[in-house]
């Protein structure tokens, strides 16, 4: 019997010994490149292989085996063997299966249906088909939960928010990684030299990265995503993947040429009915007393186009050699006429791939130059980019990526009000006619305006001669080597190297009001270096049903910084004339400072993820960093995580749901401190004659700080269904920071303002929503339709005993004030704790229902004296009331792209609804009289003499509004029909007629702080007149306060693909053209003509959110069109 079974179990072998067979093949794509670790499977098994390196594999298959060949991001094909020993199989790309493919912290690519966490995606054609100079603002309203403002125009500053504020005391900027290459990117990035010339604005760095280059941008957002980047990822991370070749594609040679026109369409609301400052009334027919339009830009004169005449500044002499009177015009078009007719961006791109079997290779080179809308303005940069990687062995893979960019400027307009040549452009008197200031210089270091006294400038001369330049050098990169030991098992290290190096320099002419008559000089130097070096082993596996990837590694950062600041002081100014040099500068004038900072950063970390059936993913991440920039005993600190992913529609079959997944995630990251933050020194403070001065720090610093730490949790759905064609993913989280680091006040006995300490607890919460849809999709028609929905708040839960508030800013008359959840505020309510809100202080009004002046305004100031800052206990008091808050309460983006053929027309949308932002611009303006809506709301009562009725009668009906006192304007304004009101004080020139008066009552306090005299202000007998100029009291700022509301189509474009038939013939791969405008819609409800989402004023120390400070660039449409191709 045995030896007929082991006849039997031979000849079975034999037979199915010869039924199998080795086949073999190659896996490639669409344009015959290797896809290196595809999946070849048998059918109905587990049983296959991998390709390698060259997309080749071998299996052992019998003939009716049905192979099943895939790969992340392309369709899946299935074979049947038959007789064939040779299979090559060629795999379509899957537009949908891309969308699944993200990459996460470290590089590492992950399917998207296996995160605990949601993640932004945004692909490479966004940057490239509608071209944009900078990527960060391609991807405003695309992704939920990130907020993106541009601070002005073509190369300002960019402020990128991801899940809201979070921390008190840093720029809440997130990481970026090119690459692996962890990026420098303050958003502190406005200096100057000279006076009324320190906020010029030279852009972050990061936004010097060229779009062409972009494969694709990936959002980390939450902590669970973040923490393997440690400390600095705790606002979020952007990671950007550039271009590489590909294995076996051949050479490639992609060319494109942009060019972009910035057309000027809105302008600020600056009135243009009356005139500048006049000595006299004039006379309506041959009036002969002088106007002159050039002491200061206040709009106090008689009203224009009426027919009055006065001697102006450019007046005919008549043969006695007296100015002959000319009539008073106005030139609604100074603005329009100052700037150049459009802005004009041009870009131009060259790149070349070349990928083989052993060697892959990129080369990039973009050349961007840009001419600004203000005359004399300019941006140019430079893109070099290298990619290599070679495979050196079968398991040693070696590869790096080295870029260039060069950025400079011959001139940068200043944003503040001293040299800012739009902003003087603004303020020049209506009745003047700013081309015929245009040749300005008369000689001798005098220019048309700077004869005259006051501090107004020629807007001319600003922009001619005053120069902003800057010239900024950054080479970033990667050097990174991949062993396999196995197919299982891996050793990842890499160095990544990213140094700035950038030269300011200021030179401002003769002739300007704010400094000497000679001009200034300043140049700065600064320097910025980092380098990681990273290890990182890795083990992935399948255990049955299971599978596992495991890696460990570690990370050594270290980052220097300096810079060196020479310049004449304010208003000291240069020796010789036109000689910009430091030498030029005599020792006791010259300003100078230094600064250099290093820190180390120590870290090790370690990930698991670990797979079940594709159905569920459980992820554990852990970290420790040690910290240079903490004391000895605090300077390590923790981060874990731990995220879990299920797929529902794995265990629950569900009719056309192709993926239902929930998700959740805790985590912990946390925020160190910068240097030197620890022991209070010296430091440079400048010359006093000869000697050299040194001065202490004024706040206390602190020895024992301990990092912020920040814990999260996160939970979210996510859907697709009808074979894509409908998506969702929805997340909720919440994060408590504590630890905040900041300061707090210390008595000015101790001899410095404040000391920083851990304290505090700030509490975020949010919800993110994205709904996307295929609605329509034929064999020539396709429809995407993207929206998505960001709500996030930010409450202050705990800060430290005593400290009820804090203040970022104060500005404008209004504070930025952050209160404790829970507080009583002076004015009896309770705070809300959010962060952002936005607070005046209070006006004084008759409470005294018996009185007859209930309800009247009680006016700051004090009728003895006639001065209305004289009495300071009636200022308004010190009772703040909220008055907004700068975030929205939402913001929601839609996306559309509408395909036809070969023709694509896309279309974005943007809608902020709610909160607040303080206009610094509109309150200066306002003060000189200057905008549409103080022509619009002053009010002429009549002569005066005697308070009429009419007046009685709406300071009465408008006492829920009147007076902030500026909310409404001061009634009685120098109009030729009142004939104007004397002035009290007789300033600024005896006999003029420019009085105005606040309506209300002024108010006795008695000794137990209540008001029990009034008397009249209302035009009666013993009314206070004062001079516009001096009417304005700063200390109020709600009349500054705009709603932020608005609705942008923010994008449309239409491009063309080429049919391949044409470009066939033209040995060309493919070939594109697009045509395309931004910005063509905007409504807010602000009225005043500054945009919303320019709120955001950079300054010293990072950035101010919520306020605006002559951010006056006109609303601009840019236009353009782009051509590329590849051959």
């Amino acid at each position: 019997m045995k030896s007929v079974l082991v006849i039997l179990f031979l000849t079975l072998s034999v037979n199915a010994q010869a039924q199998e067979r080795i086949v073999s093949g190659k896996i490639t794509d669409a344009n015959n490149a290797a896809i290196p670790g595809a999946s070849i499977l048998k059918k109905g098994t587990t049983t296959g292989t991998s390709a390698d390196a060259d997309g080749k594999y071998t299996l052992s298959v019998g003939a009716k085996d049905v192979l099943v060949v895939s790969f992340i991001g392309y369709k899946t094909q299935q074979v049947t063997v038959g007789t064939r020993s040779v299979i090559d199989v060629s795999l379509e790309t899957d537009v949908n299966e891309l969308r699944e493919v993200v990459v996460t912290a470290l590089g590492i690519q992950r399917e998207e249906k296996s995160l605990g966490y949601a993640i932004g995606k945004v692909a490479g054609v966004e940057f490239t088909k509608v071209a944009r100079e900078n990527f960060l603002t391609a991807m405003q309203g695309k992704v939920a939960g990130v907020t993106i403002n541009e601070t002005g125009g073509t190369g300002s500053t960019v402020n990128v928010v991801i899940r809201g504020a979070k921390s008190l005391s840093n720029d809440n900027q997130p990481l970026y990684v090119v690459d692996g290459v962890p990026m420098f990117n303050s958003a502190n990035n406005v200096s100057g030299f000279g006076s009324g010339n320190s906020t010029v604005d030279y852009g972050n760095a990061i936004s010097d990265i060229d779009p062409e280059s972009i494969e694709s941008v990936s959002v980390l957002k939450g902590a669970s995503a973040t923490a393997l980047y440690g400390s600095r990822a705790s606002n979020g991370v952007m990671l950007i993947t550039t271009k590489k070749a590909k294995d076996g594609q051949g050479m490639k040679v992609s060319v494109s040429t942009n060019n972009t026109f910035d057309l000027p369409q809105r302008y600020l609301g600056v009135q243009k009915r009356y005139g500048g400052y006049i000595v006299t009334t004039p006379e309506q027919n041959g009036g002969s007393q002088i106007m002159n339009p050039l002491i200061s830009p206040i709009g106090l004169g008689a009203e224009l186009d009426k027919g009055y005449y006065a001697v102006q500044w450019n007046s005919p002499l008549d043969a006695n050699g007296k100015p002959i009177p000319m009539e008073l015009k106005s030139y609604p078009n100074n603005v329009k006429n100052f700037l150049r007719d459009y802005g004009f961006t041009t870009t131009n791109s060259v790149q070349v791939t070349n990928g083989g079997k052993m060697v892959n290779m990129r080369i990039g080179v973009t050349s961007m130059k840009n001419k600004g809308l203000i005359p004399n303005t300019d941006l140019n940069r430079n893109n070099l980019s290298l990619s290599l990687s070679s495979k050196l062995t079968e398991r040693l893979t070696v590869s790096t990526d080295i870029n260039y960019v060069n950025s400079f400027a011959k001139n940068r307009a200043s944003g503040d009000r001293g040299t800012n040549p739009l902003q003087w452009a603004y303020v020049t008197p209506a009745y003047v006619n700013i081309m015929d200031l245009k040749d300005y210089n008369i000689g001798q270091g005098n220019n048309i305006k700077n004869l005259l006294p006051g501090d107004s400038n020629n807007p001319w001369m600003l922009a001619y001669d005053v120069n902003n330049s800057f010239n900024r050098n950054q080479i970033f990169g990667n050097l990174m080597a991949t062993y396999n030991f196995t197919p299982k098992l891996s050793l990842m290290a890499r160095m990544t190297i990213d140094k700035l190096d950038e030269v300011r320099e200021s030179k401002i002419g003769q002739g300007y009001s704010q400094e000497a008559k000679n001009g200034s000089y300043g140049i700065g130097n600064l320097n910025s270096f980092e380098r990681n070096t990273d290890a990182l082993l890795s083990y992935k596996d399948n255990f049955g049903d299971f599978a596992v990837n495991v890696s460990a590694g570690a990370n050594v950062r270290y980052s220097k910084s300096s810079n060196v600041r020479n310049s004449a002081r304010s208003g000291a100014g240069l020796i010789i004339p036109n000689l910009y040099t430091i030498s030029n500068i005599s020792n006791t004038a010259l300003d100078y400072s230094s600064a250099r900072a290093e820190k180390q950063v120590n870290s090790v970390y370690g990930m698991a993820n670990l797979g079940w059936k594709d159905a569920i993913y459980l992820d554990l991440t852990a970290r420790n960093d040690w910290s240079s920039t903490l004391p000895v005993a605090n300077q390590s600190f923790f981060y874990p995580s731990a995220s879990l992913s299920v797929l529902i529609n794995e265990f629950i079959p569900m009719n056309h749901v192709d993926m239902l997944k929930v998700r959740g995630g805790v985590a912990r990251t946390g925020y160190d401190t910068d240097p030197y933050r620890l022991l209070s020194s010296y430091g440079n403070g400048g010359n006093w004659g000869e000697a050299i001065m040194l001065f202490k720090q004024p706040g206390l610093l602190n020895p024992n700080l301990k990092p912020e730490q920040i814990t999260s949790q996160e939970y979210g759905v996510e859907a697709k269904m009808f074979a894509g064609r409908v998506r969702f993913d929805g997340t909720y989280y919440i994060m408590n920071d504590r630890q905040q680091i900041f300061g707090v006040p210390l008595a000015p006995s101790t001899g410095f303002t404040s000391i920083n300490i851990n304290a505090g607890l700030l509490q975020s919460k949010g919800v993110e929503l994205m709904i996307g849809g295929t609605p329509l999709k034929t064999a020539d028609w396709n429809w995407d339709l993207n929206l998505n929905f960001t709500k996030n708040q930010t409450r202050i839960l705990a800060l430290a005993d005593g400290i009820p508030y804090v203040e970022p800013w104060n500005q404008a008359g209004v504070s930025n004030r952050g209160y404790v959840k829970g507080t009583t505020l002076p004015d009896g309510s309770k705070a809300d704790g959010l962060l952002g809100n936005l607070y005046t202080r209070k006006t004084l009004r008759v409470t005294d229902k018996e009185s007859p002046y209930y309800g009247y305004p009680i006016i700051p100031g004090n009728p003895k004296t006639g001065n209305f800052s004289d009495d300071p206990e009636l200022t308004n008091s010190n009772i703040y009331s909220q008055t907004g808050n700068y975030n929205p309460k939402f913001i929601m983006g839609l996306q559309s792209s509408l395909t036809w053929k070969g023709f694509t027309l896309g279309m974005t949308f943007d809608w902020r609804h709610g909160g607040q932002f303080v206009s610094q611009t509109f309150r200066y303006m306002n003060d000189d009289q200057l905008t549409q809506y103080w022509a619009d709301k002053t009010v002429t009562p009549g002569v005066a003499g005697g308070p009429s009725d009419e007046l009685r009668n709406w300071v009465v009906q408008n006492a829920s509004t009147l007076i902030t006192p500026e909310r409404v304007y001061p009634i009685g304004g120098p109009t030729p029909e009142t004939g104007g009101f004397p002035e009290s004080s007789n300033m600024p020139f005896p006999g003029t007629k420019d009085g105005v008066f606040y309506p209300g009552v002024f108010g006795e306090m008695g000794s137990d702080g209540k008001f029990t005299l009034y008397q009249e202000n209302l035009g009666n007998p013993g009314t206070i007149f004062e001079p516009w100029g001096a009417s304005n009291l700063w200390s109020v700022g709600s009349y500054a306060v705009f709603d932020a509301d608005y609705l942008k189509l923010r994008e449309i474009s239409l491009s063309y693909d080429l049919p391949k038939a044409w470009v066939k013939k033209a040995k060309m791969d493919n070939a594109y053209i697009s045509i395309y405008s931004r910005n063509i819609m905007l409504w807010t409800k602000s009225g005043f003509g500054v945009d919303p989402e320019r709120a955001f004023q950079p300054s010293g120390s990072g950035m101010f959110q919520g306020v605006e400070r002559y951010n006056v660039s006109p609303w601009i449409v840019p236009v353009g069109f782009k051509v590329g191709f590849t051959f």
